[in-house]
């Protein structure tokens, strides 16, 4: 996984492209990013991290890069899109690519703003891009149920395994409930990876609140109360958001940026909330490297064991593990350099087995 990619599905006019361009502005600025010059559909934003700006003060580094997510904008579906209503089958192929969906749902009355749906009503429209993306996975599911079905008759194994998952999921499917709620096990997921099933998608829905409402919307306001019961029922995250304030807070420096929130109630922005709950739906973290030349966040997900880390930044790296010398962040900063916590015993060494922990600031050691 080089780098997350979240898509943002919603109907026209719930504030998708008013996010979506908040997003773009915050990631021009992340200037550290190799990958600045991209589609105008795609945006880059560093995931917030204070340890970095620590780290770069203590080691006086000449640059720092963060931890990044990019956000892929998915134009207005529409009632229809499964069957290329709108621009239907170009954006239903788009959300295939990315790893987590982020679902805007609009939850503010503003009559100079129509709603294609003639009201507001958020899970009426949860309702809508839903039934359309099962639609769309049910006729995926049903063209490779009838080319499965023919080699499970002829007694095929693989065949008949794959045909049973299949079956379930389509039964799902065919109800306009997602794949992700059938309950499928590693090794099925495994069998079916390749299809890139929308439905299948970890998703968490953002809800577009009034600008007024920033910092009370998430426990008050009542069309959100609504969409969190209905993500309750499917294990998924809920995050509040003023897009029109995130699309101001994009214009500002980091200091004005700072003293609008505290106006508003906030101590971080919207935006800030959305990565790290992207981040946390995909089950990802961090680990650090720090230097003179560079104070960087590296993403792995979970679970990930130090050769695995390694790899991530080069290959050479994992091909030739010898070991990870790491210190916990705390432990570092506490310290002031990584020679004082190993007088205090703090610095560990550890070998190919050892599971990486998020905080860990790490030198690999390898011969290649």
């Amino acid at each position: 996984m080089s780098n997350l990619e979240v898509g943002i599905v919603g109907l026209p006019n719930v504030g998708k492209s008013t996010l979506f361009n908040a997003i773009t502005k915050a990631g021009a600025e992340a200037a550290n990013f190799p990958f600045c010059t991209i589609e105008p559909n795609v945006g880059v934003v560093a995931v917030p991290d204070e340890r970095l700006k620590v780290l770069h003060e203590l080691y006086d580094s000449k640059k720092t890069t963060p931890a990044s997510v990019r956000f892929v904008d998915i134009a207005g579906l529409v009632k229809g899109a499964s069957k290329g209503e709108g621009l239907g089958n170009k954006f239903l192929e788009h959300i295939r690519q990315v790893d987590a969906v982020a679902h805007v749902v609009r939850c503010f009355e503003d009559p100079n703003i129509t709603h294609v749906e003639g009201g507001i009503d958020p899970l009426r429209d949860i309702d809508i891009i839903q039934t359309e993306l099962c639609l769309a996975d049910l006729e995926v599911v049903e063209k490779r149920i009838m080319k499965v079905a023919k080699l499970a008759k002829s007694g095929a194994k693989e065949a008949r395994v794959e045909d049973e998952i299949l079956r379930r999921i389509k039964e799902a499917l065919d109800e306009a409930k997602p794949a992700r709620q059938v309950d499928l096990s590693d090794d099925d997921l495994e069998v079916i990876k390749d299809m890139n099933l929308i439905t299948l998608k970890p998703t968490l829905y953002v809800t577009n609140v009034a600008e007024d409402e920033v910092a009370t919307a998430f426990e008050e306001n009542a069309y959100v109360q609504k969409v969190k019961e209905f993500a309750a029922q499917e294990g998924a995250e809920v995050v509040a958001i003023s897009a029109k304030v995130e699309s101001e807070i994009a214009e500002l420096d980091e200091e004005e940026a700072k003293a609008f929130l505290e106006d508003l109630g906030e101590t971080e922005s919207g935006l800030d909330r959305l990565i790290k709950a992207a981040f946390d739906l995909l089950g990802l973290q961090t680990f650090l490297t720090a230097g003179p030349d560079e104070c960087r966040a590296w993403t792995i997900v979970k679970g990930t064991t130090a050769p695995k880390a390694a790899g991530k930044i080069h290959t050479d790296f994992e091909r030739g593990f010898i070991r990870a010398e790491i210190v916990n962040y705390d432990d570092l900063v506490a310290n002031g350099s990584v020679a004082a916590a190993r007088e205090k015993g703090q610095v560990r060494v550890e070998g190919k087995d050892y599971v990486m922990q998020d905080g860990d600031v790490v030198n690999f050691r390898f011969n290649v």
